[in-house]
């Protein structure tokens, strides 16, 4: 499956980033970074991170550092003032174009032959800069998965989730561009959670998972019963969808008021002329998520 992933990393970014690198079943054209979690610059130095890590060449691009109207606000308190605390990194020579996101993003698009499935995991900026500019290359996109959004509250406002909220007029275009769009929000996420148990085993796997340990375990997301790892799910699903359970809903994005941010679905098929504009996923098998992730780490080339 030909991927490009655009994120903001963000330590589950990482985890996706490094499963997404080391999986033979993806082959990732590009990797595109936006403001989210810390400023462009920190989610660009971070992915090249990941991807140095890995002796990765795969091209990177970064792209906007501003939502489309909203003021930006990060996540630092959450991922830390590098974004990515918790290991020390060596040097790396992996490849960052001149050329921005949106750029890169409708060359890779116009070169390729077999449809590209967009997995993103940080706000929707790129992508809704990329619609308006380049609206054609929709007929080169299999589909598109999203980390974002909520049926049942947030984590950002009462009724917002993070990467939604970053950005409202970005997921407002994403929802509006008739592409295949699954969502996956905290409704999902936050029910996968991985403990310290959890953590000691995967640190002590190989490099890899003493890498991925470490920046879980500096990650300021922890529940009553371990730590999310949002963005992982999109990968997960990729490849493996039968872990999940999800429902095709309409859903709007309030891009003003207290609400600013909320994804409001129409599950009663009430208000749409039963029209729908995204495939909501609603429900994991978290046991298959864990050990899945595991053995994708187990199996990580370092």
């Amino acid at each position: 499956m030909k991927v490009i992933i655009d994120m903001d990393p963000g330590i589950d970014d990482a985890v996706a980033l490094s499963v997404l690198l080391n999986n033979k079943n993806c082959q990732v054209e590009l990797i595109t970074t936006v403001a989210g979690n810390v400023t462009v610059n920190k989610t660009t130095k971070n992915a090249l991170k990941i991807a140095n890590f890995f002796n990765s060449e795969v091209p990177l691009a970064a792209g906007a550092s501003q939502p489309l109207v909203k003021a930006f606000e990060d996540a630092a308190r959450i991922h830390g003032e590098s974004g990515m605390e918790g290991y020390d990194f060596p040097e790396g020579n992996s490849h960052l174009l001149k050329q921005p996101a949106v750029e890169a993003w409708h060359d890779v698009l116009n070169k390729t032959e077999k449809k590209i499935t967009l997995i993103l995991t940080g706000s929707y900026t790129n992508f809704a800069l990329w619609y308006r500019e380049y609206p054609e290359d929709v007929l080169k996109i299999e589909r598109v998965i999203v980390m974002g959004g909520s049926l049942s509250g947030g984590n950002m406002t009462s009724a917002a989730e993070f990467n939604v909220f970053t950005d409202p007029e970005a997921a407002k275009i994403l929802l509006s561009s008739n592409l295949s769009v699954t969502m996956i929000g905290l409704d999902v996420t936050l029910k996968a959670l991985v403990d310290r148990d959890w953590i000691q085993k995967v640190a002590a796997l190989n490099e890899s998972g003493k890498m991925l340990a470490a920046l879980i375990s500096h990650y300021n997301d922890w529940h009553a019963d371990g730590w999310p790892i949002h963005d992982v799910n999109t990968v997960a699903y990729l490849l493996h969808p039968e872990f999940y359970s999800s429902k095709k809903l309409w859903v709007d994005i309030a891009t003003d008021g207290p609400a600013i941010g909320e994804t409001v679905a129409d599950i009663r098929a009430a208000y749409h002329q039963g029209r729908t504009n995204a495939t909501v996923v609603t429900d994991i098998d978290a046991d298959a998520f864990r050990n899945w992730l595991k053995q994708e780490i187990s199996s990580m080339t370092r």
